[in-house]
């Protein structure tokens, strides 16, 4: 009986789901949940901070590439390391923070991604506002 008062449940519920619009126009909202332009200076800060990443970014393409077959994939080779899964291990012992990264499916990838782990580490970088520094790691040593 349970089940049958739950299956039920679930039926009404998707089609209220169904009859929900799935976008909604900007004049349609509460004026007070509606978007408002950026303040210049706000448009200004977010430039700065894109700024900021792509010259990170650059730079460690400019660090990986030499390590690449194809000089030209190095920003793809980032693009997917980024969107891999790490594990954050904090050691507040030792005033350290480890990135640990997965081992990917292919051994040079592998070499590659440690001998940027080894230029990061040479930085040692801060993770701000923490006062751990960074240690990033290839796999579950």
């Amino acid at each position: 009986e349970q089940i049958e008062a739950l299956q039920a449940n679930i039926c009404q519920l998707k089609a209220q789901r169904k009859i929900t619009p799935r976008h909604i126009k900007i004049q349609d909202l509460p004026e007070n949940e509606r978007f408002h332009k950026l303040a210049n200076l706000s448009k200004h800060f977010l430039d700065t901070i894109k700024i900021i990443a792509y010259r990170a970014e650059s730079a460690m393409v400019n660090i990986v590439r030499e390590f690449l077959p194809k000089p030209d994939q190095a920003r793809a080779f980032l693009r997917a390391l980024y969107a891999t899964e790490a594990d954050l291990l904090p050691d507040y012992l030792n005033k350290t923070l480890t990135v640990r990264l997965h081992h990917s499916a292919r051994a040079h990838t592998d070499e590659v991604i440690a001998k940027l782990c080894e230029e990061l580490n040479a930085t040692k970088t801060f993770f701000p506002r923490s006062g751990l520094r960074l240690i990033f790691k290839l796999g579950s040593s």
